[in-house]
């Protein structure tokens, strides 16, 4: 695929990406950009979280996950159902009633100002190595697809695409971000579903004969309820889905800013349960698209990747398909990545500003608008760092490491907002940064006893037990509230 060819996809992607976001974002003040003016459309808000919960990763470890892993991950997806309607119906009212801007707001006025700076912080370090980890990813691939042709290095890939990530978000925030995510929706959903009509023909079959085909393929198995320590048994996924949910989604400052843009809490609630029900449908589109891949590649005699997650690249750009299923990739990828990079970027900067400087409560506009701006910037410039840094190590273990790190602080969070929203206890908060930095140490400890002593593997419940011994700590800081 040349390069000259994937430019002039970008460059279109972008130029209209940055057209959606000046005619959103033109009259934007601060309320627009943290909170959207508390005015979007509930059907808009929900079509743009289906781009804002993928990222990259998703969109090429998902595919490739198939191969191992079969259609497992919708015991996730199910337990994810159930953790929106928590979100909907438990912490959506919660929020609107105590009209925040951040979420960890909340721990100010349930524990004091250090819960609250202690679960921004965490969510912080989450967001900020997630999102860098995620662009990373996909810069990777772009550096092999286009700038290692030019002779570019890596660091003008990084820089770029972080320089249009900060463009397009820093005058509109949510207000722009939940119109230029639909549009990256859009794109996302067109591309998924055109590979896999172009995969389709290229397995000369019909849709019908193809869907068959992957339904009757070991590909196409969804429940696993034969062996509990596996990290693929239906109630650890299940279970985990509905806790990742609602700590990655319902306490994340990212997500929730879109959800708590709109007009009222019955829209908000409108608005998950659709993209509950997309989500859905997005996720079997992405794993039936995996398998086609596989069914390809042997029906073409390719020989399969090392890694899984180059299966699509591979596949898309150098399997013999028209020059239109690479662009599709490209433009898939791209919006993907923008997604998650642009929703990042806005949630790091409303909780840095709300939360750790406490800009809100001057009241000078003027001067939160400033405030704002450079933290916006300053958050860029982080962001690039840390992809940078990843750039530099290139080492699969370094960043598997970054990542599960991210994984871990999420941990806590969940377990400050369980204690709040289900005891009535009070808690001496000036020792609960310890507590939120034991817990995820003594998690990892307990997945690795798990492992070597037992043979049990923990995974993606790892969350579960990250949460409950952060309540444990909170538990033994605190007293019951007598006036209550």
């Amino acid at each position: 695929m040349s390069p000259v060819a994937v430019i002039v996809v970008v460059l279109v992607y972008i130029a209209l990406l940055f057209a959606i976001a000046w005619l959103a974002g033109r009259h934007a003040d601060n309320a627009a950009f943290f909170t959207g003016n508390r005015r979007s459309s509930w059907l808009v808000a929900a079509f743009s979280m289906i781009t804002a919960a993928m990222s990259g990763v998703t969109y090429l470890s998902v595919p490739g996950s198939v191969a191992t892993d079969s259609f497992s991950y919708m015991q996730m997806v199910l337990g994810f159902t159930v953790g929106q309607l928590i979100v909907a119906f438990v912490l959506v009212p919660l929020f609107y009633r105590m009209r925040v801007i951040s979420l960890y707001q909340y721990l100010d006025r349930r524990f004091g100002v250090t819960s609250q700076r202690t679960g921004a912080w965490f969510f912080f370090l989450s967001k900020m190595l997630g999102a860098a980890l995620r662009v990373y990813i996909v810069c990777a691939v772009m550096q092999l697809l286009v700038f290692d042709r030019f002779g570019l290095p890596f660091a003008v890939n990084a820089v770029v695409t972080m320089l249009f990530v900060w463009l397009y978000t820093r005058r509109g925030g949510v207000k722009s971000l939940i119109w230029t995510d639909s549009f990256k929706t859009l794109c996302l959903v067109a591309s998924l579903v055109l590979t896999i009509l172009a995969l389709v023909r290229g397995l000369g079959l019909t849709t019908g004969e193809a869907l068959s085909e992957v339904a009757s393929s070991d590909y196409a198995r969804i429940f696993f309820f034969d062996d509990p320590s596996s990290e693929r048994y239906f109630w650890k996924m299940f279970v985990a889905g509905i806790v990742l949910l609602v700590a990655m989604t319902g306490l994340d400052q990212d997500m929730m800013q879109r959800n708590l843009s709109c007009r009222s809490p019955r829209d908000a609630q409108k608005n998950i349960l659709l993209t509950a029900l997309c989500q859905i449908v997005v996720i079997l589109l992405f794993l039936t698209l995996g398998a086609l891949l596989y069914l390809y590649a042997a029906h073409v005699g390719m020989e399969l990747p090392p890694k899984s997650d180059q299966l699509f690249s591979q596949v898309a750009v150098n399997g013999g398909l028209p020059l239109h299923v690479g662009l599709l990739f490209v433009l898939g990828m791209m919006a993907s990545t923008y997604s998650s990079a642009g929703s990042a970027l806005t949630a790091l900067t409303t909780s840095f500003t709300v939360d750790l400087l406490d800009a809100t409560r001057h009241g000078d506009e003027a001067r939160l608008t400033q405030t704002r701006r450079r933290v916006h910037a300053l958050m860029a410039v982080g962001m690039t760092l840390l992809v940078l840094l990843f750039g530099h190590f290139g080492n699969d273990s370094v960043i598997n490491l970054f990542f599960k790190v991210a994984g871990y602080t999420y941990g806590p969070i969940l377990g400050m907002f369980l204690f709040g929203i289900c005891t009535r206890r009070r808690i001496d908060d000036r020792w609960l940064p310890l507590v939120a930095v034991a817990a995820p140490l003594l998690s990892a400890l307990l997945q690795y006893v798990a492992q070597e002593m037992f043979g049990y593997r923990i995974g993606f419940e790892l969350l579960v037990y990250n949460a409950a011994i952060t309540m444990a700590g909170m538990w033994l800081l605190g007293r019951e509230r007598k006036n209550a």
